[in-house]
């Protein structure tokens, strides 16, 4: 049955396990994917969040209050079908990553970008032979087929779930190293404010846009779901 019916029909949601993972049911009945897919993950500390999203929710079901749900359908209608082409499209990100692009100044901006980013290249190069080249401004730099194969590497070897968090981290950051670095088990509160150096130094410049702020927040809330479904995901 699909989670996105308006109007909630049960009464109760609870965890069984089957021969691939751990199902969520709805009063014995088995929840299912937008595409129809049974709702099994490989996770009981995953499936148990999942089914307390369930059981949080009022008369109507809002999936926007349901990160775990919404990113388990991910893993298994879009990511598990297409987990080569997705795996290949996030490694693409190593080639123009953020954090390898500095601004020529002024000092302070200069300043931040060194203390968030070159731990992220020193680490990179050494969880997995990544040597990334830095520059400033703006005009691409070519990275080495070494370390654009180690990136790669890495990322193939996620599974379906690894890569919808790994995709959440990337897209949100804008950066393949800030979300392999979350995938590695790093902070999320430094990850995220290391993705966002450049628009909080021009927000203290020029001042705060509230609609952008707002966006802003939402991201940053997504971020930390996904740190969420990883951190379940990993527990067992």
């Amino acid at each position: 049955m699909s989670e996105w019916a308006t109007k909630r029909f049960w009464k109760d949601a609870t965890v069984e396990t089957v021969a691939d993972g751990f199902a969520i049911r709805l009063d014995g009945r088995p929840v299912r994917t937008p595409a129809k897919t049974e709702l099994v993950v490989p996770s009981r500390t995953l499936a148990e969040g999942i089914a307390e999203e369930w059981r949080a929710q009022g008369e109507r079901v809002d999936p926007m209050t349901m990160p775990l749900t919404r990113a388990a359908n991910a893993a298994l209608d879009k990511v598990v079908p297409q987990h080569a082409e997705v795996a290949s499209n996030l490694a693409e990100y190593g080639g123009s990553d953020l954090i390898c692009y500095r601004a020529p100044g002024p000092e302070g901006l200069v300043a931040r970008q060194v203390a968030a980013w070159d731990p992220l290249v020193a680490k990179a190069a050494e969880r997995f032979g990544a040597e990334l080249r830095v520059t400033q401004g703006i005009v691409p730099v070519p990275q080495s087929p070494t370390a654009l194969d180690a990136l790669r590497a890495r990322v193939a070897a996620m599974d379906a779930w690894e890569l919808t968090a790994l995709s959440e981290f990337v897209s949100l950051s804008g950066s393949l190293i800030i979300g392999l670095a979350a995938m590695e088990g790093d902070p999320p509160e430094p990850l995220w404010q290391a993705s966002r150096v450049d628009e909080d130094w021009q927000a203290e410049q020029w001042g705060v846009d509230e609609a952008e702020a707002g966006r802003v927040d939402a991201k940053r809330a997504a971020f930390f779901q996904a740190h969420c479904f990883l951190t379940a995901l990993r527990a067992g």
